[in-house]
């Protein structure tokens, strides 16, 4: 298995301040998330109709986008089907092109993140703006997203105040939120006033009637779709829920998961284009049909991208989201890129403790952990099963089936004590970074039970 993320990960910690910060940032949005999802009674209850509705719609994938794409048609918006990443960038630069569409302003949406439709309609000479802050800062650096939910969670306000000193003139020095935040809105106003388009994702369809629901907490997807005259949809088949009724769930677990809001700022409902106006969807599969049919790992499916499991995850919080190589990092993003390629992807599989304090605060209980693990027992077949840890295994299944040689082991074992330490603790041993062995008994378990000196009396019941 790749060592990347081990590689990556002890460049995070090597900053020993920026780990402490970026662990305790996030596990405070944990709390959060916890304050608020306690205060519902019946959240384990919300939790439960999420996961089965999420089932349900996977299970009858195909006639609920018929029936979505067909009553998004009625309603005026032009639909459009995508196989892959890269036929959804040429749907989308066929309209922008066809329309003489010179700049277009963005939402926040992971789905092209995972198409890489920036750098392609960059390269067509459209000009792409980010409009959601984060996502904005990272633009100017040049940077994918640490985080799908709070994209530049990695960056100190230091750091952002000293990138707007060069990216939009700010006073020099001024690091305060305040003060920058209305730095980027006004930087913003005049690219939302210009654009020819705009292009939000999609946080959820409703088959029902046609409906996309973007949930925003900054108001930007509503301000490029209120000024540009072409609105443009990049929605992952995926995102489907039946209805209303269904979609109040949903909007009642996203935030309050997120974030730790009891709703976000600005859930915009999108049905049909302004009058005079153009609204296009274009409805991306690029591996989702393939991942139905990998038996247990289609729930992973059902992720509403909230982020939870990140802000919970001891790995992704004191390691960072670009020790992962998929671009999307955390428990959730370890599972969605083995769906994609479990080739490339495999080195990701290590960043797990298996704690499964993701499956407990997911909001449509995706067992995370438990597909991690799933996925650990595949990779001896596609040539990536960690070379080291097999002869490990090998060895401990050899010491377990002869008794005789255990034992002698386990009297041996405390001598490890008197050994010199870099024989011990050296780059031969990756566990013993950052652990120490524990101090060994005088006296074996079996061997104090065959003296005699284990208590084995039971008390009695009152």
């Amino acid at each position: 298995m790749s060592t990347q993320h081990a590689q990556e990960a002890a460049r995070f910690i090597a900053n020993k301040k920026q780990e402490q910060w970026h662990n305790e940032t996030l596990w405070q949005v944990r709390r959060k998330r916890d304050r608020l999802a306690m205060d519902i009674p019946e959240w384990e209850v919300l939790r439960e109709w999420a996961s089965g509705i999420k089932m349900h719609t996977l299970s009858h994938l195909d006639r609920y986008l018929e029936r979505f794409a067909a009553n998004a048609e009625a309603n005026g918006v032009k639909v459009h089907w995508a196989k892959d990443g890269e036929e959804h960038n040429e749907i989308v630069y066929g309209i922008l092109k066809e329309r003489g569409v010179k700049k277009l302003v963005k939402s926040k949406s992971m789905l092209t993140e995972e198409c890489h439709l920036n750098p392609f309609l960059i390269r067509k000479g459209i000009d792409v703006v980010e409009s959601d802050l984060g996502e904005r800062i990272l633009q100017f650096m040049d940077e994918p997203p640490s985080h799908i939910v709070m994209p530049a969670i990695h960056l100190k306000r230091e750091e952002i105040g000293e990138l707007f000193e060069e990216k939009l003139h700010t006073e020099k020095g001024n690091s305060d939120p305040a003060y920058l935040t209305h730095a980027a809105r006004q930087h913003l106003r005049n690219e939302f006033l210009t654009a020819d388009a705009a292009m939000t994702g999609a946080n959820f369809g409703v088959a029902d009637t046609g409906d996309i629901v973007v949930c925003t907490n900054e108001g930007n997807a509503d301000m490029g779709t209120s000024f540009a005259p072409l609105h443009i949809v990049s929605m992952g088949m995926e995102k489907l829920v039946p209805d209303y009724q269904a979609l109040g769930v949903f909007t009642r677990l996203l935030a309050r998961s997120a974030t730790g809001q009891p709703v976000t700022a600005y859930t915009s409902h999108y049905r049909k284009p302004r009058k005079g106006c153009e609204m296009h969807l274009v409805i991306v599969d690029n591996g989702r049909s393939r991942a139905m049919e990998m038996g247990d790992h289609i729930r992973t499916l059902k992720c509403i991208r909230c982020g939870a499991c990140m802000n919970t995850c001891p790995v992704y919080r004191r390691s960072g989201g670009y020790a992962y190589t998929y671009f999307i990092p955390g428990p959730i993003g370890i599972n969605l890129g083995m769906l994609r390629s479990a080739e490339t992807y495999a080195g990701n599989l290590s960043a797990c403790s298996l704690c499964c304090s993701c499956n407990n605060v997911c909001p449509v209980k995706i067992d995370l952990a438990d597909r991690i693990y799933a996925w650990r027992q595949s990779l001896d077949p596609i040539g990536k099963a960690d070379k080291i840890k097999k002869g490990i295994s090998k060895g401990m299944k050899y010491l377990f089936s002869h008794p005789s040689l255990y034992r002698t082991s386990l009297k041996l074992a405390p001598l490890l004590r008197y050994m010199p330490r870099f024989l011990l603790y050296n780059n031969l041993n990756s566990w013993g970074k950052g652990r120490e062995l524990p101090v060994f008994a005088k006296e074996s378990f079996t061997s104090m039970w065959k003296k005699g000196k284990v208590n084995t009396h039971k008390s009695k019941r009152s």
